[in-house]
């Protein structure tokens, strides 16, 4: 479906990320037209704050919408983006893909299938040091990159206890499916999306169950340990076929400092980049003069990535062409590597992926 004018979008799923990526078209080419919430509350709020209708029913804004913005818990994101595609209409999908491998395997079936487009939210790749990095070894500066190592620590920093994040019918795990997708895909993207051969990881439930669990914050109220039954972090080792690995180590919570660094180690050079302040190292070798070390920041502009991933999903709306970036393809290489994660701690073991 094409407007004439600017794309006209809707969001599905009106909680927090929902409100800010509405604040946030407001800066873009395009018009918020409407919002779809099962909660009458969510659907009030969301109408009052940004003056556009809001429905029960996707069905509504099928016929109107050239775009969705999915942002509802895991385990709907299924259904609400395979009616979007089935109807032609563009989705941009909140990241993960879904909540099981099964899920996300209908919504790529049903992708593939369709007239319109989808897109995976995984809006860390829009940073730009992601940018510069990503460039530099497309101009080779980097040699072959042979390891990852990936972090998304949080020293406590579990969204909600008790909050749909915490179970897992609806979430589909813990830490590593919420901010553990993150780390995979960067993983992922600076190794080109290499084929996965094998997986180990052990994930645990260590704090979230506790009722002496003391934090200073949390991202979301402290209903309770009661319901929480998913990790809380997770530890994993990941190799592909040409040999490349991934070493990826994740938390909600752990007695540690926080940690939002990937360091990438390559033949010519490598790189350490510090995800929540966007610093850049690179890290060089010469033998020019004297044999010596070069270890080089690099600075950047800041940039909102939510802002720059709209930018580009918005484009391509208008344009009618489908994403290279983001893809849903992509996106099921990472669910991949999260089932594989899991089942290796379930069955103790290292999982061949096919």
């Amino acid at each position: 479906m094409q407007s004439d004018s600017q794309p006209q979008i809707g969001i599905v799923g009106l909680g927090g990320i929902g409100h800010y990526h509405a604040e946030l078209l407001a800066e873009q080419p395009a018009e918020l037209i409407g919002g779809v919430d099962i909660s009458g509350d969510a659907r009030r709020a969301f109408s009052e704050q940004f003056n556009v209708s809001t429905y029960e029913q996707v069905d509504d804004l099928l016929g109107v919408a050239d775009a969705l913005f999915v942002t509802t818990p895991n385990r709907f994101h299924e259904e609400y983006t395979v009616a979007a595609l089935e109807a032609g209409v563009d989705v941009l999908l909140e990241k993960p893909l879904a909540h099981t491998l099964e899920s996300a395997e209908r919504i790529v079936k049903a992708a593939h299938a369709a007239e319109g487009f989808c897109m995976v939210g995984f809006n860390n790749r829009f940073a730009a040091p992601v940018e510069v990095i990503k460039q530099y070894q497309a101009d080779g500066r980097f040699g072959t990159l042979s390891h990852i190592e990936a972090n998304y620590i949080r020293r406590r920093g579990i969204p909600g206890r008790g909050s749909w994040f915490t179970a897992k019918e609806v979430a589909g795990g813990g830490a590593l499916i919420d901010i553990g997708v993150h780390a995979i895909d960067l993983a992922l993207h600076f190794l080109d999306f290499p084929p996965i051969t094998e997986v180990s990881g052990t994930a645990r439930s260590q704090f979230g169950t506790r009722e002496d669990y003391a934090f200073v914050e949390m991202w979301g109220e402290d209903i309770g340990s009661q319901g929480f039954n998913v990790d809380d972090s997770v530890t994993a080792f990941i190799r592909t076929a040409n040999g490349q690995t991934i070493s990826l180590d994740v938390a909600w919570a752990t007695n540690r400092p926080t940690n939002d660094e990937f360091v990438l180690r390559g033949t010519e050079a490598g790189a350490r980049f510090e995800r929540a302040t966007h610093e850049l190292t690179l890290f060089e070798d010469s033998k020019a003069g004297q044999d010596h070390l070069t270890d080089a920041k690099i600075t950047t502009q800041a940039s909102d990535t939510h802002k720059a991933e709209q930018r580009y999903f918005i484009e391509h709306v208008g344009a009618n062409t489908a994403p290279e970036r983001n893809t849903v393809d992509e996106g099921l290489a990472v669910q991949k590597v999260i089932d594989a994660i899991y089942r290796s701690s379930d069955e103790s073991r290292a999982i061949v992926v096919a």
